[in-house]
């Protein structure tokens, strides 16, 4: 890991998340729908944010081609989005903090920051990984061969 890599998904990140924000804001507020559908939806926009971000920004040395490395990207950022929809669930639901406030800081906030340590994680073993296997000897950091 590399402070590059890291303020570059960081970078990433930010941008996805104002997306992410601002349209739950619209689509909770303005267009009234419901906390999961609205948070849903803009999940969706601040992914394809993301991913445009670190593609074409923080690992496009790697130069992911195809669907392939999307719908890995999609995969990882989908079980993040199962963390932020839990918080806000749990929120809204389970505690009965029913306010736009109170959605968007379970959502948008305290779920959001779970969520992107699972992501950072995700995206670098799964989807932008430098080479080799996931967890194979044949990946970056190998100490040797065995042929000597």
């Amino acid at each position: 890991m590399t402070r590059r890599e890291l303020l570059g998904f960081a970078a990433a990140g930010l941008l996805a998340y104002g997306a992410d924000l601002a349209l739950f804001t619209c689509l909770r507020g303005p267009a009234g729908l419901p906390p999961l559908t609205a948070k849903s939806l803009s999940f969706v926009a601040g992914c394809s944010v993301a991913y445009a971000g670190n593609a074409f920004g923080t690992y496009r040395h790697l130069r992911p081609t195809g669907l392939r490395s999307y719908a890995v990207f999609l995969a990882v950022n989908a079980a993040g989005a199962l963390v932020q929809l839990l918080c806000l669930a749990v929120s809204h639901y389970g505690l009965g903090l029913t306010s736009q406030r109170a959605d968007t800081v379970s959502g948008s906030g305290i779920g959001m920051a779970l969520a992107t340590v699972l992501r950072f994680w995700g995206t670098r073993t799964w989807v932008f990984r430098r080479g080799g296997r996931v967890g194979s000897w044949t990946s970056e950091g190998r100490v040797g061969s065995w042929t000597g």
